[in-house]
């Protein structure tokens, strides 16, 4: 998705990732591109700098990623999406949205408040 933004482009797009894509080859390569990489930082040796960090769409790039998780780790620890017990990829599908959909449910109190 990455590579159909042109290089050329004046308009920089941000690409937010975990700990595994901290590394100098890939963090070159997404700034060459004219995009900045909102990459979480590895507590030594990080590719990423302050030219990344010190901005404060950084600190909020890396709250969103940690609420897009929540949802799978949820799934995994109270739903049944760690082991499933079906075969076929529409039922391993339906189990899944009904497990992001009780999800859902469980949520609603507090964003009703």
């Amino acid at each position: 998705m990455i590579e159909r933004h042109s290089p050329g482009s004046e308009r920089r797009l941000t690409l937010g990732a975990d700990k595994g894509y901290d590394s100098a080859d890939f963090v070159a390569e997404l700034r060459h591109m004219c995009v900045t990489p909102h990459v979480a930082a590895k507590a030594k040796g990080s590719a990423i700098d302050g030219r990344t960090t010190r901005h404060a769409g950084y600190a909020v790039s890396q709250c969103k990623r940690k609420q897009v998780e929540e949802p799978f780790g949820w799934g995994k620890t109270v739903g049944q999406v760690r082991k499933t017990m079906l075969r076929g990829l529409a039922h391993v599908g339906a189990q899944f949205t009904l497990n992001m959909a009780a999800y859902n449910l469980a949520r609603l109190p507090r964003l009703a408040a």
